[in-house]
């Protein structure tokens, strides 16, 4: 299992989470999976922007994005050097640091 720290985000994790992840799962799924609510409109088919995170610590050990990712990053606010779409980002071995941007293209939800 791969730690991920989640730092606070306002809505989605106000006090921020410390969750284990299975190496091969995406960060998305592991988010949805203990009971972070992140955004994924396109329900993980990376044909939106709405699970956009930003990676601060363990970038160097993921697998780079795909030309597909890229062109969907180009769409998301708030786009960092270290962003990524967590639907597309799968868990490696190495611990994970990672930030949900306050916005994202989906800036209205339904309930």
């Amino acid at each position: 299992m791969t730690r991920i720290i989640v730092l606070p985000h306002a809505e989605i994790c106000p006090n921020g989470a410390v969750i284990e992840a299975e190496a091969g799962a995406s960060i998305c799924a592991a988010l949805l999976e203990n009971g972070v609510e992140i955004d994924h409109a396109c329900e993980m088919s990376c044909a939106c922007t709405t699970c956009h995170i930003i990676v601060r610590e363990g970038f160097n050990a993921l697998e780079p994005a795909d030309e597909l990712e890229e062109d969907m990053l180009d769409k998301a606010w708030g786009l960092e050097p270290y962003s990524r779409l967590a639907c597309q980002t799968i868990v490696a071995e190495t611990p994970l640091t990672i930030e949900i941007p306050r916005y994202s293209i989906n800036m209205t939800r339904e309930g």
